[in-house]
Order: C-alpha cells, then sequence, then structure tokens
C-alpha cells in the first residue's frame, strides 16, 4: 500500500475532529454537525467545480458524522466519483464510503460496479485489492451476479499478485456465504485446491478458509485438498519457529493457518490411503507431544496459540474417530486440563471429553478421571463449567459406576444453579432408570430426587417411576413401604403426594398386614396432605381412596364421609365436585364384584416412546442433539452418551417407554412388525452403501454414511434380544429438504429373522438441521444378513435416493458372561462337536495392539476372562446370543503369534538347452515373517459359529 504524503493529511477533517471533542454539551455537538452538513451540501451544489482533494475531505467528513450516529441523506454521488480517481487516497476514500453507506439496494449499485470493474481489470494489484474490499463489505447480490464469474479467474491467474489472491479468495468465500447459487463450480475448482501449495502462507490461510466452506457444500470436489492440507500440516508442525519468522506467533509456528487445516481436514473420513493416513497420524502426535514440552513463554498469547492448535487436532481426532491411541492420548491431555487455572481451558476439556465419552476406545479412559471431574463439580465457580462436568459425568456414566455419578449429581442437586436443575432431574432420572439392576435403587433415587428439588421434577419423571412399579412385581411392595415412610415427613412435595396415591392407591394392600401401616393409616396419612394440594393432585388422591374401598373394605364408611362432605359434593371445582358424586355413588351401589371389576389393579403399561428423553433433548436444543462422530460435532452436534432406558415387564425387559401421556397412542400389540401393506410406493432400486458397515461390528455410535448432502449417523443400544437405534439426518446443505421418508426393507427370510419398527420421520429438513428418527428391534432368531434404510427426499428439485445397510448385526444380540477357568473348560468340551467349532487363521490386518484387541473383544459383546487360559498372550471369551426363539452360549479364543513363519510356494522358471528349448518350472518353498492370528468359537449351534467368526475376523 502506497505511503500517504504529508500534504495528504486533510487540515479542514483535523480541526472539524477537533471542533467536536472540545463541544461541552449533546447540543453544541449537533450544532456543530449541523453547521458542517449546511456547509458541505453548499459546496457539493455549488457552481465551482470541485477537486479530488476537497470531494475526499468532506466525503470523510460525511463518514466521521455518519460513524458518530447521525443520519447522512447526501454526498454518495460524490464518493462514487472518487472511485475514478488514479490517486489512491481519493480511491480509497470512495470505497470506504460506499462500504459503509451505500445499501446493497441503491441505485447506485450499477456505477458503482462499472468502477470496480475498471478497476479490476486495470490490473494495479492496490487498486484490484481496494476494488475486492468493497466487494466482500457490501456482498450484495447484484455484486455477486455481477463479479462471481470473474473472481475465480483472478484467484487462479498466474501472474496474479499474492496480495491480490489473499483478496480474491476471501471475497468469493464472502460471496459464496451471501450468494452461493451465484457462484459457479467449474474448472477453477480444482485449480483452487493447489493454493495450499503457494509459496505464500498468507494465500494459503485465505485459499484454506475458501475451500473448506467450499468442500462443506461439494465435498467430492476438494477431495485432492485432502492430500495437500496433510502436506501443508506436516510441513508446519515439524518446523522450528526459526523457519516460519513471518508467520510466528510467539514461538507457534503458524497458528491460524494450522487450526484452518484441520478443520478442512475434519470435512472429511479418515485417509484411504495407508501412507497420507500414517503422515496424518504423525502430524497429530506430534502436536499432542508439543502440548507435553514445557511452555516457550510465559505470555498468554503462547499458551493461546498453542492450545487452539492443539484443541482443533483433539476435534478432527475425535472426528476421524478411528486410531484409538490417538484417541487415548487425546483423553489424556484434556485430563491435564482439568485442573488447569484457566477456565476456558476448563470448560473446553470437560466439553471435548463429552465428545470422547462417546467413543468406542476412549470411553473407558474418559472414566478414569471421575474423580477430578466431581470435584469440578464441588469446587467449580464457573456455573458453565459446572454445567460441563454435570454433561461428562452423564456421558461417562455406565453400569460400573452409575451409582457413584448418580449420588454425586444429587449432592450437587441440592446447590445447583436454578437454570440448569430441570435438566440435572432429567438426567438423574435417566441414569436411575438405564442402569437399574436393583430397582429398589431406583425408586429410592427418584424418591430422592423430588424430596430434593420437587418444583423441577416435571410430569415426566413421576409418570415414569409409577410405569417402573407397575410393571414390575418385585418392587411394588417396597415402592409401596417407601412412600409410605417418606408422605411421613412434615412437609412434602406435590408430586410425591403424587407418587405415594397413585402407589399406595394401587398396592396399598401389599403393607396392610403392618398395624404401622394399617388401611385407615394409609388413609389419613394421604387425607391429611389432601388441602394443601393442588386440584389435579386431589383428583388423583380421590381416586385413590375410592381404590381404597376396593382394597380395604374396613375403611369404606370414612372414605365415604369424606366424599359427601360438603368440601367435596360442593366443591367448587367441576372435576373434583364431579369425582367425589360418582366415587360415592359407585361405592354405594356397585356390589363387591362389580366394585373389584371397575377398580382392579392396572394392567402393564404398554411400550411407547421415550417422553423423558424427548423433554431432555429439547431442552438442550436441535443444535445440541447426541454428537455422532462426534461431531462428533455438527453436523456433528452436541454430545450426549447413549441415553435409551430400559423398563421390565413381568420379568421380560423391554425399551424406555412412556405413561400416563394420554395426548399419546399406545403402540399396537404388533408394533414390532414391519408394515407390509403400506400403500407408499417402494423406493427406486439404488446400489447399497456398505461402506461403513464392517466399522460397527465392535461400536454402536459413528457415521454410517455421509455425501455432499447428507450426513446420517448412528447410536444404538441393545439388552437381551430387543434393539434401538437412534438414526440422525443431518442436511449439510443450506437448502431445505422436502418430502423426507425413509424405509426398513429386509428380504423374506430375514424378516422371519429380525422384526425392525421404524418411528415417523419428519418430512421437511431445514438447512443446516437435523432430525432424529427411531428404530425398534427384536431378534427372532440367529441371522446372517442385514436390513437396508432407504432414504428418500427432493433437493433443489432433483428426487434423491440413498440405500444404507444398517449394522444390525447378531453379535449385537450378546449378553456378557463371566464364567471361571474351571467352568469355562468344562463348556469347552461339552461344545467339542465338529460342527460346532468353527476356526480360521489369518493375517492381522493392523499392528497387534494389547488394549485395542480387548477393547474389539468387548465392543463385540462377550465378556473378556482373564486368567482363564494358561497363555496370558492369548484372549478368552463368553458370551450368549439372546433371540425370542432360543439363546445360543457362544465360547470364543483369540490366539495372536507376532512371528508365524508361513511357508508360501513360488513358481521360478528355468530354462534348459537340451537338443529342443524346453522349459521346466521348479517348485521353490520361501519362508515369511507375518503377524497372525488364530480364532475359534464354539457355540451350540453352527451357523452362529460361522456368522460371529466371520464377523470377529474381519477387526483384526
Amino acid at each position: 500500500m502506497p505511503a500517504v504524503s504529508k500534504g495528504d493529511g486533510m487540515r479542514g477533517l483535523a480541526v472539524f475532529i477537533s471542533d467536536i471533542r472540545n463541544c461541552k454539551s449533546k447540543e453544541a455537538e449537533i450544532k456543530r454537525i449541523n453547521k458542517e452538513l449546511a456547509n458541505i451540501r453548499s459546496k457539493f451544489k455549488g457552481d465551482k467545480a470541485l477537486d479530488g482533494y476537497s470531494k475526499k475531505k468532506y466525503v470523510c467528513k460525511l463518514l466521521f458524522i455518519f460513524l458518530l450516529g447521525h443520519d447522512i441523506d447526501f454526498g454518495h454521488m460524490e464518493a462514487v466519483n472518487l472511485l475514478s480517481s488514479n490517486k489512491y487516497t481519493e480511491k480509497q476514500i470512495g470505497y470506504l464510503f460506499i462500504s459503509v453507506l451505500v445499501n446493497s439496494n441503491s441505485d447506485l449499485i450499477r456505477l458503482i460496479n462499472n468502477a470496480i470493474k475498471n478497476d479490476l481489470g486495470s490490473r494495479n494489484p492496490t487498486f484490484m485489492n481496494l476494488a475486492l474490499h468493497c466487494i466482500a463489505n457490501v456482498g450484495s447480490r447484484e455484486m455477486a451476479e455481477a463479479f462471481a464469474s470473474e473472481i475465480p479467474s483472478i484467484l487462479v491467474a498466474g501472474d496474479t499478485m499474492d496480495s491480490v489472491k489473499q483478496s480474491a479468495a476471501l471475497c468469493l468465500l464472502r460471496l459464496n456465504r451471501t450468494s452461493a447459487d451465484l457462484v459457479p463450480m467449474g474448472e477453477w475448482t480444482a485449480r483452487v485446491v493447489h493454493l495450499l501449495n503457494d509459496q505464500h502462507l498468507g494465500v494459503v490461510t485465505a485459499a484454506t478458509s475458501l475451500i473448506t466452506t467450499l468442500a462443506q457444500k461439494s465435498p467430492d470436489d476438494f477431495k485432492t485438498s485432502i492430500s495437500l492440507a496433510v502436506a501443508r500440516l506436516s510441513r508446519i508442525v515439524t518446523s522450528a519457529s526459526i523457519d516460519l519468522q513471518d508467520y510466528t506467533y510467539y514461538f507457534v509456528a503458524a497458528p491460524w493457518l494450522s487450526v484452518k487445516l484441520l478443520r478442512l481436514l475434519q470435512c472429511y473420513p479418515p485417509p484411504e490411503d495407508a501412507a497420507l493416513r500414517s503422515r496424518l497420524t504423525e502430524c497429530l502426535e506430534t502436536i499432542l507431544n508439543k502440548a507435553q514440552e514445557p511452555p516457550k513463554s510465559k505470555k498468554v498469547q503462547h499458551s493461546n496459540a498453542k492450545n487452539a492448535v492443539l484443541f482443533e487436532a483433539i476435534s478432527l481426532i475425535i472426528h476421524h474417530d478411528s486410531e484409538p491411541t490417538l484417541l487415548v492420548r487425546a483423553c489424556n491431555q484434556l485430563g491435564q486440563f482439568l485442573q488447569h487455572r484457566e477456565t476456558n481451558l476448563r470448560y473446553l476439556a470437560l466439553e471435548s471429553m463429552c465428545t470422547l465419552a462417546s467413543s468406542e476406545f476412549s470411553h473407558e479412559t474418559v472414566k478414569t478421571h471421575i474423580e477430578t471431574v466431581i470435584n469440578a463439580l464441588k469446587t467449580e465457580r464457573d456455573v458453565s463449567v459446572r454445567q460441563r462436568a454435570v454433561d461428562l459425568l452423564y456421558a461417562m456414566c455406565d453400569r460400573s459406576n452409575a451409582k457413584q455419578i448418580v449420588a454425586e449429581m444429587l449432592s450437587y442437586l441440592e446447590t445447583a444453579d436454578y437454570s440448569i436443575r430441570e435438566e440435572i432431574v432429567l438426567k438423574v432420572a435417566i441414569l436411575a432408570e438405564k442402569y437399574a439392576v436393583d430397582y429398589t435403587w431406583y425408586v429410592d433415587t427418584i424418591l430422592n430426587l423430588i424430596r430434593i428439588a420437587g418444583d423441577y421434577v416435571s410430569e415426566e419423571v413421576w409418570y415414569r417411576v409409577i410405569q417402573i412399579v407397575i410393571n414390575r412385581e418385585d418392587v411394588q411392595g417396597y415402592a409401596a413401604k417407601t412412600v409410605f415412610e417418606a408422605l411421613q415427613a412434615p412437609a412434602c412435595h406435590e408430586n410425591l403426594v403424587k407418587v405415594g396415591g397413585y402407589i399406595l392407591g394401587e398396592f396399598g394392600n401389599l403393607i396392610a398386614g403392618d398395624s404401622r401401616s394399617s388401611p385407615l393409616v394409609q388413609f389419613n396419612l394421604l387425607h391429611s396432605k389432601f388441602h394443601l394440594c393442588s386440584v389435579p393432585t386431589r383428583a388423583l388422591l380421590l381416586s385413590a381412596y375410592i381404590k381404597f374401598i376396593n382394597l380395604f373394605p374396613e375403611v369404606k364408611a370414612t372414605i365415604q364421609d369424606v366424599l359427601r362432605s360438603d368440601s367435596q359434593l360442593r366443591n367448587s371445582d367441576v372435576e373434583l365436585q364431579q369425582r367425589a358424586v360418582e366415587y360415592l355413588r359407585l361405592s354405594c351401589i356397585a356390589s363387591t364384584d362389580i366394585l373389584a371389576t371397575v377398580l382392579e389393579e392396572m394392567p402393564p403399561f404398554p411400550e411407547r416412546e421415550s417422553s423423558i428423553l424427548a423433554k431432555l433433548k429439547k431442552k438442550k436444543g436441535p443444535g445440541n442433539l447426541p454428537d455422532i462422530d462426534d461431531a462428533r460435532r455438527n453436523v456433528n452436534g452436541s454430545t450426549e452418551h447413549s441415553e435409551n432406558t430400559e423398563a421390565t415387564k413381568k420379568g421380560t425387559t423391554h425399551p424406555f417407554t412412556d405413561l400416563l401421556n394420554l395426548n399419546s397412542t399406545p403402540s399396537a400389540g404388533a408394533s414390532l412388525l414391519v408394515d407390509v401393506f403400506s400403500e407408499s410406493p417402494a423406493p427406486p432400486s439404488v446400489d447399497v452403501c456398505e461402506e461403513n458397515f464392517l466399522r460397527f461390528v465392535c461400536k454402536n455410535n459413528g457415521v454410517i454414511f455421509e455425501n455432499q448432502l447428507l450426513q446420517i449417523g448412528l447410536k444404538s443400544e441393545y439388552r437381551q434380544n430387543l434393539g434401538r437405534i437412534y438414526v440422525f439426518y443431518g442436511n449439510k446443505t443450506s437448502t431445505q429438504f422436502l418430502s423426507f421418508s425413509t424405509s426398513v426393507a429386509s428380504h423374506d427370510l430375514l424378516k422371519t429373522q429380525l422384526n425392525v419398527h421404524a418411528k415417523e420421520v419428519d418430512p421437511l429438513i431445514d438447512g443446516g438441521a437435523q432430525v432424529q428418527q427411531m428404530l425398534n428391534i427384536e431378534c427372532v432368531s440367529d441371522f446372517t444378513d442385514a436390513p437396508v434404510l432407504n432414504i428418500q427426499f427432493r433437493y433443489g428439485g432433483t428426487l434423491q435416493n440413498i440405500a444404507v445397510k444398517l449394522p444390525v448385526m447378531l453379535n449385537k444380540f450378546f449378553q456378557p458372561t463371566e464364567m471361571t477357568s474351571q467352568d469355562f473348560f468344562q463348556r469347552w468340551k461339552q461344545l467339542g462337536a465338529p460342527e460346532q467349532e468353527v476356526q480360521k487363521i489369518f493375517k492381522a490386518k493392523h499392528p497387534m495392539d494389547t488394549d485395542v484387541t480387548k477393547a474389539k473383544i468387548l465392543g463385540f459383546g462377550v465378556a473378556l476372562l482373564d486368567g482363564v487360559d494358561p497363555n496370558p498372550a492369548n484372549f478368552v471369551g463368553a458370551g450368549v446370543i439372546h433371540s425370542k426363539c432360543t439363546q445360543v452360549g457362544c465360547l470364543l479364543r483369540l490366539e495372536p503369534n507376532t512371528q508365524a513363519q508361513v511357508k508360501v510356494k513360488k513358481h521360478t522358471h528355468t530354462h534348459r538347452f537340451i537338443p529342443v528349448l524346453t522349459r521346466d518350472i521348479a517348485c521353490v518353498t520361501v519362508s515369511s515373517l507375518f503377524q497372525m492370528y488364530r480364532l475359534t468359537l464354539r457355540t451350540s449351534k453352527d451357523s452362529v459359529s460361522q456368522r460371529l467368526c466371520d464377523l470377529l475376523s474381519e477387526q483384526f
């Protein structure tokens, strides 16, 4: 940029600014401004033509007045005239005025566009930069129409200066954000990728921002950027700070460019090329290693730049979700930040670990930091950090630590910030049910929850505890006893009264044998709360009273006296009055048998979708749906661990259901069956995507499909022969998907083996939004194939059809079984028939790692039995496959051999000259060393053995 000469100082502008600053009052300032506006208006309208300097000075004054907050309604034409000047300072002021004051709908846009076109064609880099900055600042649709096709050619031209390339890339980025449909995709897209190799790092930085945005819209067009981005990133992270002096920020080499390159790589799955993937892994390991090095400066700018690169690298590791070693290292690095004195670092560490907790590979490592997270929950001053700690505890919770986490969340609930109490209540309710081995603990937890935060316990929560109690006979007596004791407190929350009234009305007879909880005592206890409750609760208590008449005839007279009292029969509330009259009449005229029939015990509740989960997701908002890969950020979104819960109905496990929601319709008895009579047209035949199918053999969460339009993520959970899959559809475009519909297809044989029922999905998906669909699955018998998810929608007027093979495999219905060494080998011998055993010897596809192998075997679904095999290097597992028809026990043994000598026969050709030329083929045996596995499976059914062996052997 040319230097401004001393004569360009505009003394008149300086005097005017000084006058404004010296004004003693607002009135004096307005008076001075009005005087100046009158002077400028007279100069512009005068007969004497103004020179360029005067125009520039007066336009500058108008710009200053506008920045003070006053309206400017003239001077625009004079600013446009300055664009035709050949002096830099005059042209600069003209563009500045237009960028700030000219509306995108102004009548002057055409004149401005002509001036910009002249400057872009001048090949003067200074003028070209001013023009490009103006286009980017205004960003109107008219400008996009005029220059969207011209700017790419400037960007990729070989003779364009570096500073102009930077401006062109950022200008094109701005136009793509405001008018994406006007930016043409042509041959320049392939050439712009090569700007990542440019020697000027400023050009690379601007180009990376542009390519990242374009790649999100059209990933296939920019796939070649992966290798270039990895190569550039490798050169940056391995360079010394002195190598990139102009772009080194407080001893951190090109931190902004590094962050942008890492974000670009998050637009794609892990590289398929082994060498490229290895180089990227080295880059990420180097970044993690540098984070462990002592700081080279004590200034906050150094740590901020260093940590910015680190957190973006961890985001990429989470996005790929394919390198167990890197995931574990990232988790340990974040664990160090949990106790950092900087609040922002603690917040970011907790947020990232929430996502890591959803990964199959790093979940166990995240759990090792549970004490630190609990301590943060107790001692952290910042409420937002405490909320992230609650989210992380929720995400890391599993059966091994559920009681500890629920207890800590209940303890924190007493002092929690009011804004997050309802969310904590919902999470405690979900975790308590999901991981309840002993449902007496679940009942105690929910009642404690009501006691601590009754005002924040929604109807969905206390509905749910009632449903659990009704659906489980083994907990009904305990629940009645517990709520009876809880109601004896002098002050009870109204939600506790509701639960107590419902449960005692149904199961009070189970504790009536004790004189301390006789029928009359129970009734008096409930009725003592009656006058303190709201109308809906009183209505529920009246229903409990009529139930008491059926259960305990000895208190009939007492209850009838209450029902016929004036306070009931003449109650101002019509609902209470009607109930009292009808219940009183029913108790008087109905016989014992009729009363028993009308007031019989509530039947078990049918399966419905969880209203607690729906409420939690609504509270968290659509942007915070469970992170899938994490995304797992949105299109990876928000970060919840698997949230499904279970209820048991008369001894049979059921998925999470809802209760008392009168507005929802119970599912029919055959709700798990696919509707084969549906009139919806079958989707056209398309290729079924199986690319990521085998990645889900040992994991339940992740991205199953992704293209330039749509990302499909899965989050699933299985319990015995039942399963539930949450499918997340993410719209990666800025355009709405119309007529969005899905269906699950299975061939005839698979339909008899596997029942899949899909909930309805929203037919409209807004640009950048994500919707969820739930699939319920029931395993009827063992199977080998998998159902196909068909997706159909309209995008830009074109019908899109996608078919994805759902990762529903036989091993998903495993229940792990713990066994002693003696029991294992006894069972192993019992399954010794030749048709019951399948054995496979195969070469290792990945380097042997004990921790990774253990994680995969556990992810496969069996229990890993330590100390059972005499050879400690071997892995032994046991489990039971559950189906509706039968249960199949399974034992497996995996024997790794790190240096297996494999003999390979190679044919060599030798030529012998005996009267006639003949060719003899000699066989030579060559020995090679490979890492090999031997996998042995024994089950009580040969087809199961073969299928499990095929699935598991592909993972190593």
